[in-house]
């Protein structure tokens, strides 16, 4: 640690309503976790020097929905230790805030395969209702990653493709909500409905369709 990290510690006050302005309790543990990492350690504490690094690929896997139950308990015996053994402040602040993260009830959601506050991009999904879409274009102007599948609206012609969003495509970018005028592109946040197939809404009526996004 230099003398100028020294004389401008990190305040953990600060970290925590940097992490607090999160919804997600795995998202606030990262935001812990890379500000703990960002700062220089002294190295004396084997669960900072070690865990800490090893807490960031741990929390990085319930974000991405790689994680297990496993990943969490290893979280929490890391985060324990950190708590105890750490020698000071910064230490034992990050182990107390993100063991508490970790006994959050929305916690286990991200093994099964959903993030309720909608932050994990991973557990959400974009999805265009055909009823509401006047295939401007727009949305396929706006998309960057070639996600966007359909045909433009040309006048004296018919049998158009409707516009769809290639879910392996996708980056989840939110421009096509963005440009969308018609409100025709929603999200979802469940696993599953990230995980249907294009075209898996046009033989549906809109009922239903608006029931699965409600």
């Amino acid at each position: 640690m230099t003398e100028k990290d020294k004389k401008n510690p990190v305040k953990m006050e600060d970290v925590q309503a940097k992490a607090d302005e999160k919804n997600c309790p795995v998202q606030r543990s990262l935001v812990f976790i890379e500000e703990f990492l960002a700062e220089p350690m002294c190295g004396k504490c084997f669960p900072c020097a070690m865990g800490s690094y090893e807490t960031r690929i741990r929390v990085n896997k319930m974000i991405d929905g790689s994680a297990s139950d496993e990943d969490i308990e290893t979280v929490q015996t890391i985060m324990s230790h950190m708590l105890t053994a750490s020698r000071c402040k910064k230490g034992k602040d990050t182990g107390t805030y993100i063991l508490e993260q970790m006994k959050s009830a929305d916690l286990r959601d991200h093994i099964t395969g959903t993030c309720k506050t909608g932050e994990c991009n991973a557990f959400t999904s974009y999805h265009i209702i055909p009823e509401n879409c006047t295939m401007c274009g727009d949305c396929l102007e706006a998309c960057k990653d070639n996600a966007i599948i359909g045909e433009k609206v040309k006048p004296f012609m018919s049998g158009y493709m409707p516009f769809e969003i290639a879910q392996k495509r996708c980056t989840k970018c939110g421009e096509c909500i963005k440009v969308c005028k018609d409100n025709a592109v929603k999200t979802m946040k469940t696993k599953e409905m990230a995980e249907e197939p294009v075209g898996a809404y046009r033989d549906t009526p809109l009922p239903e369709i608006e029931q699965k996004f409600n």
